[in-house]
């Protein structure tokens, strides 16, 4: 594996910077970031050098630049030696210069092409040496991006080698007041937190709603008061009044309450148990102008105007109950603040924590630093009801639980209640510690592990989201294809075949029915998990129709009989939706554009099918084609024949290929048994078919080079708002026709299980299609004014796709700003506004790779669905759970494999767990836009890219 990482970053580096592709740049961005002091850079500026450097393998004894000439390059160094050398004013020979240092792996050097200076001084290599060089204008780019850090590491390397003055360094070290990120080596939190302005109870206490009544019947009866009916973001609201005006009325209420603190205290501990809330369900209770109003008049149930007797109740019920509501707004106050992230807490709401944490028994043992680390990331938990399930026995241990009220019972299968936990203990700790999984199922026989699955995890003997059975739903046809899985479940199902039931124990009576049950409830979590999966193999169908019309006859099933009536419900339903899109017909335009339907149904949230046909073309090395028409899962083999006998090649199927050559001239030869071959084309690539010994004459057809055809629209003249509303609404429904399966294909190879990957090839494209629309875009704008406009325009769009949730165009447009083409615009990056150029810092830091995307991860952590996820990240970490983790060991089935995969399985899952909804910003121009985002204009070569930035922002001499 090594070996191969290693042939592959030569291979990427050794290419110019103007032929590299994505791949190459991130194998060059992960070896750059094995060298310190480079690692200190961020991912973008990785990138970049990883785009612009070229790579030099020099001899011994090469002088790479004399003092006195004009330099034209920087360079780091990536291995071997280096000296530099100083010839004195009168010195004619070479002999008598003085070696003044030397330089090794990390050190940089030639920063004098910053101000154009010419070099002070002599380098030379004293051994074989590995060097990266970036040319002039490229350096500015790169420094001026990231002027502090290159600073930094310029100048220590000339200190480390004896150069320059001491100096100060002043360093930007995050004090405790504002220090409340966790640190790097955290892991997320878990449980997520929950909202600190929803309650935490069902359903307010009889004390609370009675409290909650007399303050509001105060604050009714006095017609002065702050509660009113009031007009916010043009809707009306009844009865409600700001946090301060609310804080101030209860101080001057009762001289009971002292502050400011307590009396927001005391409203706090109303909302967290739903008495009173924040319009808008977005804050916990603040003295500050947020608008409050109790339920009552949320829910319209406050009735009239209160009576005189009303407020003389209201009265008498406040002096007596005020000193019970004064004491609990400490203890509501601080369960706020645990129910808050970690980032939002403040050094005051810090600090109140960390005492509490002095007087918990579980955490004395602990230093005083650790509790204050404690203190930003522990959190709250409720659970109102007896018998709520925190986790299950075999669940991955991701939480330390202290116990604050109440009583917990530890139970085991098989043994019962075997132990009581009461106030001031703490559990789960174990788990956490050896971050392992709370089950035990590491590997097996796919044979032993549904039997196990069978026994433990079904009749209610786990929760409804147990990671052994979903991991097992969601992968079983890498280890245990689904014909294998259907006789093993009907083997268990009839395993009273040889069985006279009338002369059989009860006992044995009983284990068989309990094996049917278990059976049917496998059927109805299995259809859960992957849906429309399982209906589409005609062998399941069989399988769940015969044990229907089992379980119709067994009269003591008749719970198991409602189950799988509802099975054949939702599978009436996919097969009526299925014959309704039968014979969809599919084409691939010939000038780049994306995959169309040709006829049939074009309704939203069209899944492309195995036996869908589609029509597209196939070239030889002439640039002659012919037009085929075959279902996307004929394979390679199949589609290769039928074009060779129509472009008349002379030659048998063995030796013919079918290729991809992209716009670049890359070729990409397809296996004899790959399917879906016309929707995995990249943006502007062909389908070639060619003999094996002609395989190097097949070239790109002159239009490759040209954009791609779309709709002609002055995207400048488009509502920016409009356009990520639609692109979000279009790249919605290409996520929404991906299977989770199709993941698996993709990772393991279509040709594994002969099965279509063409709706995550169409939502891939989509995101290329998206990255290189804004380079083509803003490459062929000649007008610097309207190109500096243009930038604007797509970082605005980058916000908007951000706030609608639509991270896979977000990264798309943001990644095609970066590109070097883009990037290297000096004068179009000048002339932003500050605003913007400070924005798109923001946009680089969350989509840097470093830290296998952490910045990203813990920004899509905290959303909620619907989200369209960034698709290449999740097919990396399966790739890399693939390529990391055997299959088998020793013959077994390496679950941990499994559970990895079906980890990102689930977050495809999740992210589309809600229905897409968003308010439609304006009619006008609707059907334009839609038009035009479906269909970008795009050019995917990077070196004509490059030249074309060339030309409208020409090197400066």
């Amino acid at each position: 594996m090594t070996n191969k990482m290693a042939m592959e970053w030569i291979t990427a580096i050794d290419k110019r910077p103007c032929e590299r592709n994505m791949r190459d740049c991130e194998l060059i961005s992960c070896r750059l970031r094995r060298v310190e002091p480079l690692c200190r850079l961020p991912g973008s500026a990785l990138q970049q050098l990883a785009m612009c450097g070229f790579y030099e393998d020099l001899e011994k004894g090469v002088t790479l630049f004399r003092a006195g000439e004009q330099g034209r390059y920087w360079y780091a160094v990536l291995g071997g030696q280096l000296e530099v050398r100083y010839h004195g004013a009168e010195a004619k020979d070479s002999k008598l210069s003085v070696t003044l240092c030397n330089l090794g792996v990390g050190a940089t050097f030639g920063e004098s092409i910053l101000h154009d200076l010419p070099r002070d001084s002599t380098v030379v290599t004293k051994t074989t040496c590995e060097l990266l060089r970036v040319e002039q204008e490229d350096f500015r780019l790169i420094f001026e991006k990231n002027k502090e850090l290159m600073n930094d590491i310029i100048s220590n390397c000339k200190l480390k080698n004896g150069f320059g003055q001491s100096m100060q360094t002043t360093s930007l070290v995050q004090s405790g007041i504002n220090q409340q990120q966790p640190s790097p080596t955290k892991k997320q939190l878990s449980p997520d937190h929950p909202n600190p302005a929803l309650p935490i109870t069902e359903a307010p206490s009889p004390a609370m709603s009675r409290m909650g009544w007399a303050l509001r019947t105060l604050l009714v009866s006095d017609n002065t008061s702050c509660l009113k009916d009031r007009k916010v973001g043009g809707k009306f609201i009844r009865k409600c009044a700001p946090g301060t005006e609310l804080v101030d009325w209860l101080l001057n209420l009762s001289p009971i309450v002292h502050t400011r603190t307590q009396a927001a205290g005391m409203w706090q501990a109303l909302v967290e148990e739903g008495v009173l809330s924040h319009v808008a369900k977005e804050q916990p209770f603040k003295d500050k102008c947020f608008l409050y109003r109790f339920k009552v008049d949320e829910d319209g149930t406050a009735g009239g105007s209160p009576s005189s007797d009303d407020v003389s109740q209201a009265n008498d019920h406040i002096r007596e109950a005020l000193p019970g509501l004064l004491h609990r707004g400490p203890d509501a106050t601080l369960r706020m603040i645990l129910r808050k992230p970690s980032h939002e807490r403040t050094h005051e709401e810090l600090e109140l924590v960390y005492e509490e944490l002095l007087h918990i028994a579980a955490l004395s043992h602990l230093s005083t630093s650790i509790k204050r680390e404690l203190a930003s990331i522990i959190v709250f938990e409720a659970h109102a009801h007896a018998g709520t399930v925190l986790f299950n026995q075999g669940d991955e241990g991701r939480s330390w639980y202290i116990l604050l009220k109440g009583s917990v019972d530890v139970v085991i299968h098989g043994k019962g209640t075997v132990a009581t936990l009461k106030e001031g203990d703490d559990f789960g700790k174990l788990a956490l510690i050896n971050d392992a999984p709370r089950y035990t199922v590491m590997s097996g026989t796919p044979q032993k592990m549904l039997e196990h699955l069978l026994e433990t995890r079904l009749g209610g003997q786990a929760g409804p989201n147990d990671p052994f059975l979903d991991d097992f739903l969601l992968t079983h046809i890498v280890f245990m294809p689904t014909p294998i899985l259907i006789d093993e479940l009907a083997s268990t199902y009839h395993a009273d075949t040889e069985v006279d039931m009338r002369t059989a124990s009860e006992e044995d009576q009983e284990y068989f029915m309990t094996c049917k049950r278990r059976v049917v409830q496998f059927i109805q979590r299995w259809v859960l998990a992957v849906r429309h999966a399982v209906f589409d193999d005609p062998l399941a169908v069989e399988f769940i129709e015969e044990i229907a019309t089992d379980v119709e006859s067994e009269g003591v099933l008749q719970e198991e009989a409602s189950i799988i009536h509802h099975v054949l419900t939702q599978l009436s339903r996919y097969q009526e939706d299925r014959q309704m899109n039968a014979s969809q017909k599919w084409k691939l335009p010939p000038n780049g554009q994306p995959i169309c339907l040709f006829s049939g149904n074009t309704h939203s949230k069209t899944v492309i099918r195995p036996d869908d046909d589609i029509i597209f073309r196939v070239y030889c090395a002439d640039h002659t084609y012919c037009t085929l028409r075959f279902p996307m899962s004929a394979p390679a083999e199949v589609i290769k024949a039928c074009a060779a006998d129509k472009l008349q090649l002379a030659r048998m199927p063995e030796d013919l290929l079918l290729v991809e050559v992209k716009s670049n001239g890359e070729r990409t030869v397809y296996k004899d048994n790959d399917v879906s071959i016309p929707t995995a084309l990249s943006l502007n690539g062909r389908i070639f078919v060619s003999p094996k010994d002609h395989l190097d004459a097949l070239t790109p057809l002159p239009e490759q080079e040209l954009p791609t055809e779309a709709i002609d629209m002055d995207f400048e003249a488009l509502p920016t708002k409009d356009v990520a509303y639609h692109m979000t609404l279009f790249d919605w429904d290409l996520f929404w026709a991906v299977h989770e399966y199709e993941l698996l294909y993709h990772t393991f190879g279509r040709h594994h299980f002969n099965k279509i990957t063409s709706n995550l090839d169409v939502f891939i494209r989509r995101f290329n299609e998206i990255q290189y629309w804004v380079v083509t875009e803003i490459v062929s704008t000649s007008n610097l004014t309207k190109r500096m406009s243009l930038v604007k325009k797509f970082i605005k769009l980058a916000a908007f796709c951000k706030e609608y949730q639509n991270l896979n165009a977000f990264f798309a447009i943001v990644m095609g700003l970066s590109n070097m083409a883009v990037s290297r615009l000096s004068q179009t990056w000048d002339k932003l506004p500050s605003k913007f150029r400070k924005l798109f810092s923001e946009y680089e830091a969350l989509i840097d790779p470093s830290r296998n995307h952490r910045a990203y991860r813990m920004s899509v952590g905290k959303l909620q669905p619907p989200v369209i996820p960034f698709m290449p990240l999740l097919l990396k970490d399966m790739t890399f759970a693939h390529e990391g983790n055997k299959t088998s060991l020793d013959g077994l089935v390496n679950f941990e494999k499994m559970h990895m995969m079906a980890q990102t399985m689930r977050t495809v899952r999740y992210c589309r767990s809600r229905h897409l909804v968003l308010d439609p910003p304006s009619p006008k121009n609707e059907n334009e836009i839609r038009q035009y985002i479906s269909c970008f204009r795009t050019i995917d070569n990077q070196r004509v890219l490059t030249a074309m930035s060339q030309k409208v922002e020409p090197r400066r001499s």
